[in-house]
């Protein structure tokens, strides 16, 4: 195929107009929401494992990689720093000693009950352009595609 069919191709493609029009305004959104937790010395992933935990309970670094789509290693290296900060703590399960289960200590309930009404404020605040029904719809729609190759549903 020529360099003008597969450029003819890009610009008569719907999908791919969509799909750049998303990740913009993910990228754009994402930039705006996810400064905050860095204001409490957080990153985007220690935040969000640290969201995990309180809200879920202690979990295997395999399951808290799963839950904030992340590789082992980055998992391992994200929480050695929550757990040189004293936010998370790592536990030996008692039934088997091959398990290891992160857990959140006090120090990080404390931190995350602080940043977390802070951030729900901000993404309110963001999300607010969109009418209820419309983010309903969009709820809808990025399930709808986020399962569409046997995904798991994260909402």
């Amino acid at each position: 195929m020529s360099k003008k069919n597969i450029k003819d191709l890009g610009l008569k493609s719907r999908a791919l107009k969509v799909f750049a029009q998303l990740m913009w305004a993910s990228e754009n959104l994402k930039a705006r929401v996810v400064s905050l937790p860095g204001k409490y010395g957080l990153t985007t992933s220690q935040y969000a494992i640290l969201d995990v935990l309180f809200h879920m309970g202690p979990r295997s670094q395999k399951d808290l990689g799963n839950h904030i789509l992340k590789t082992g290693g980055n998992i391992t290296m994200v929480v050695d720093n929550l757990e040189k900060s004293g936010l998370v703590k790592r536990e030996r399960s008692d039934t088997d000693r091959r398990f290891i289960y992160v857990h959140i200590t006090e120090k990080g309930e404390k931190l995350f009950s602080e940043v977390f009404p802070l951030h729900i404020k901000d993404v309110e605040e963001e999300m607010g352009v969109l009418s209820l029904q419309e983010l309903d719809e969009l709820s809808r729609l990025c399930v709808k595609l986020g399962v569409k190759q046997g995904g798991d549903i994260k909402k």
